[in-house]
């Protein structure tokens, strides 16, 4: 008997409104259906098939180099990818391969301290994902693959320090948004010269656009039109990894990586696509959208997708020092309010049984922060997060993509956070290709209400191009909006620096992606002070004609 899909959908979708399934339930069945739509069936990948035992490459094997991620005190994520041809499938056979992997206390791997034997599986696009533990805490280590006769380039990481454990400083980065077209990856380049523990990367990896036409002045092209294919997301993956400034970030520190957007398609909120289109292609799209970015992420096998849902809110901890609590606020958000873009509060944007996070993320934050002794408790996540008002004199406006358009959602938190008596929450952003830095308030609607942290908002790699420093319009948002302290719309990336005293951001940016060779500088530098609410700038390095 043939298989009604969009019976079934249907029938899911009823269950789910007249409540009698729950929102997970209805994820996991909805998308082994997308997965049947697809032909892949994840776990049955794991399992293996055909091994080629001795595989004699077209080419070299490790062209999107190699990567760490996820660290634990005694554990890391080890990855590469086996694409001899990277941007037409990758150019393996239909075979699994054996992969070698060695990790080292040295560069020249005098003193190796793990090693071991996987596969790289053709069902996981010939990805490979070691997850190696027995490690010692806080220690740099060295790693790389070997394939047949080729080994792969040199990576570094390093695990987190113990739990408990005193902790005196720590340094890390966090980047977003890179459009390949739109410009040069040259912050990462710098990135890779710095002295960095952790990087974090809040989402817009890839695009999925065609991007512009080779015929246009466009610094660099997409491989193709838009993406919705498993393969058409493989190529585009490895259209971005095969960047050689992204590369060396990638092998120079673990990243712990979290998804926005345009992994899967702009703008959609959990089950609903940005388009008014019907739900089965989405999820289909959704499903190998999730498949790509897990093959091509250092991310653990407790990641791995099922159908179109995937975990990828996680915790981790360093030390006494850092209470690292990664959201995810795409996949379970409620559909944007008012029809998406800037509008006015409504109800429904403040509606109490809306939320940008989901329920058991949301009791998950605010337990981590219930349970947290570090000094600061820091919120990777992707969207605005503060009130960030665009309406210039009478009246408010509001992206409804960002926490604005699920205020409710905001409010849970920032109230938890008050009864508890936080004034150390750090919440970093990435997401609208421009700087920011804000005091969060308990109110934003009382200046005179306690600050109880900071958000730091990262610019973009390259998305939305070469940029500028500020213009009068930002300004006005500036004066509309009080408990915003700073704005430049460069590129580049946000260092900060931790101790017990002291939580540092300096804006990192670069003059221009449009070529490559693009110098760094530090734009500004704010600091918060245990004991001192409120951001202090520190530095500007603004540029006076």
């Amino acid at each position: 008997m043939k298989l009604d899909k969009e019976q079934l959908f249907n029938d899911l979708e009823k269950q789910l409104r007249e409540g009698k399934m729950d929102r997970r339930d209805f994820l996991q069945a909805t998308g082994k259906i997308a997965l049947a739509s697809l032909g892949l069936t994840i776990a049955a990948s794991l399992k293996g098939g055909a091994v080629d035992a001795a595989p004699k490459f077209t080419a070299y094997p490790f062209t999107l180099g190699v990567a760490s991620g996820d660290p634990w005190p005694d554990s890391v994520v080890l990855w590469t990818r086996l694409a001899p041809d990277p941007l037409n499938g990758g150019g393996m056979s239909g075979s699994d391969v054996p992969v070698k992997w060695e990790v080292a206390s040295d560069e020249n791997f005098r003193k190796v301290v793990r090693q071991g034997a996987g596969f790289a599986r053709a069902q996981l696009g010939h990805s490979v994902h070691v997850e190696v533990d027995r490690l010692e805490p806080n220690q740099v280590y060295y790693y790389r693959f070997q394939a047949g006769k080729e080994v792969s380039p040199t990576g570094r990481t390093k695990t987190l320090p113990a739990y408990g454990s005193h902790v005196s400083k720590m340094t890390f980065a966090f980047a977003s948004c890179q459009n390949y077209p739109q410009g040069y990856y040259t912050s990462y380049r710098h990135m890779a010269a710095e002295e960095l523990d952790l990087v974090f990367h809040l989402g817009d990896y890839i695009y999925e656009g065609p991007g512009p036409a080779p015929t246009t002045s466009s610094p660099r092209y997409h491989n193709g039109p838009e993406i919705f294919t498993l393969e058409d997301y493989r190529n585009r993956y490895a259209l971005y990894k095969s960047d050689s400034d992204l590369q060396a970030a990638h092998a120079n520190f673990p990243w712990v990586v979290s998804m926005d957007d345009h992994e899967v398609e702009n703008n959609h909120a959990g089950l609903i696509p940005e388009a008014n289109q019907p739900i089965e292609p989405f999820l289909v799209r959704k499903a190998a959208a999730f498949q790509a970015y897990y093959e091509n992420m250092p991310l653990r096998s407790s990641s791995l997708p099922s159908g179109f849902t995937m975990q990828l809110y996680r915790q981790f901890i360093y030390g006494d020092l850092a209470n690292f609590q990664v959201l995810d606020t795409r996949q379970f958000r409620d559909d944007q309010a008012s029809g998406d873009g800037r509008k006015p509060p409504t109800p429904e944007s403040a509606s109490e049984d809306r939320s940008i996070i989901g329920e058991e993320q949301e009791k998950w934050l605010l337990s981590g922060l219930d349970q947290s002794i570090a000094q600061w408790n820091i919120i990777p996540q992707q969207v605005f997060f503060c009130e960030r008002d665009f309406m210039i004199g009478t009246g408010d406006e509001f992206s409804m993509d960002a926490w604005d358009g699920y205020s409710a959602n905001r409010d849970r938190i920032l109230n938890f956070a008050k009864q508890k008596g936080l004034s150390n929450l750090v919440v970093l952003t990435g997401d609208v290709h421009s700087n920011w830095a804000a005091d969060i308030k308990a109110d934003f609607n009382n200046p005179d209400s306690e600050i109880l942290g900071a958000e730091f908002v990262g610019t973009s790699i390259t998305s939305g191009g070469d940029g500028y420093d500020i213009t009068d319009a930002q300004i006005n948002i500036l004066t509309e909006n009080p408990h915003i302290k700073f704005y430049n719309n460069q590129r580049g990336y946000v260092r900060c620096t931790a101790t017990p005293e002291s939580f540092q951001a300096d804006y990192r940016i670069v003059p221009y992606v449009s070529r490559p060779g693009a110098p760094i500088t530090t734009r500004a530098s704010f600091l918060m002070e245990k004991g001192k609410p409120g951001l202090q700038k520190i530095y500007d390095g603004a540029v006076t004609v």
